[in-house]
């Protein structure tokens, strides 16, 4: 009978064999399509974020204006620079500067009670300006908002109203476009507002002061009638705020032509 053979001591044992290379290969590979994936998706979100909530921020912003009935054609479909086969002015007689416009209700939160043209931005260039400022209620849905509690249009106070510059139809795109004396114009269903810009600044989200009744004197009394326009800075960050301060130049009844500085080409 022969004897059992010892079994080999540690030092004599064959080592243990690795990994397949084939194995590891397969996990490198699998690992390197998932980043590849995961970038395609980031590269697609990316893309749709900038350019397709555009696309379909710009439509249901037009959709919203041209359900507007008090709203004239010539002005949805952009006027004629130059004045050329557009409509007639506004008299002289009827622009006051002295006189309270008509008083409107306050509207309810979301409800669309007037939109906005900047010449500046072209001659094509109108948005509706609807109540409130939430992102997924009124500023990525509806485009301007306007915030709550301040005055509306042509009251004694300040007319603040906010807007994307990047993404859902970006209307305060060209924010920093304008100029000191440019036009801000806003229509109610009874009445025009021109607006003239008089300063910018950038300022910290915090700085809630630019939306007081008297931006330039927080906590006094107001006695101009202002607006004040705000959206995110830079573009693509919410780390600050710029911010565009006008007055009114003039109020003027509707149905009696438009404001000639709808007509004009900026400098």
């Amino acid at each position: 009978m022969t004897a059992p053979t010892a079994p080999p001591s540690q030092a004599e044992r064959p080592p243990a064999p690795g990994r397949p290379e084939r194995e590891r290969l397969s996990v490198v590979g699998v690992i390197g399509e998932l980043l590849i994936l995961a970038g395609a998706l980031l590269a697609l979100f990316v893309l749709w974020q900038l350019f397709y909530t555009d696309v379909q921020g710009e439509r249901a912003q037009r959709e919203v204006v041209e359900s507007l009935d008090w709203v004239e054609p010539d002005v949805v479909d952009g006027i004629q620079a130059g004045g050329q086969d557009g409509p007639a002015t506004i008299p002289a007689e009827l622009q006051f500067t002295d006189v309270d416009p008509p008083a409107m209700d306050y509207p309810d939160f979301t409800e669309t009670f007037a939109t906005m043209m900047v010449p500046r931005w072209g001659e094509d260039y109108i948005k509706p300006v609807s109540e409130g400022v939430t992102r997924a209620d009124v500023l990525d849905p509806l485009g301007i908002g306007h915030y709550p509690d301040t005055a509306l249009p042509g009251e004694v106070g300040n007319f603040a109203i906010s807007g994307h510059r990047t993404t859902y139809g970006k209307p305060f795109a060209d924010v920093s476009d304008l100029k000191v004396g440019d036009s801000l114009i806003i229509q109610t269903e009874d009445a025009w507002f021109v607006y003239s810009v008089e300063e910018w600044e950038i300022v910290r989200p915090t700085d809630v002061e630019v939306i007081a009744p008297d931006p330039y004197a927080p906590g006094e009394a107001p006695t101009e009638r202002m607006i004040t326009l705000t959206t995110c800075h830079p573009k693509f960050s919410a780390a600050e705020r710029w911010i565009v301060h006008g007055s009114l130049d003039y109020w003027a009844p509707t149905g009696n032509g438009v404001p000639e500085e709808l007509l004009e080409v900026p400098s």
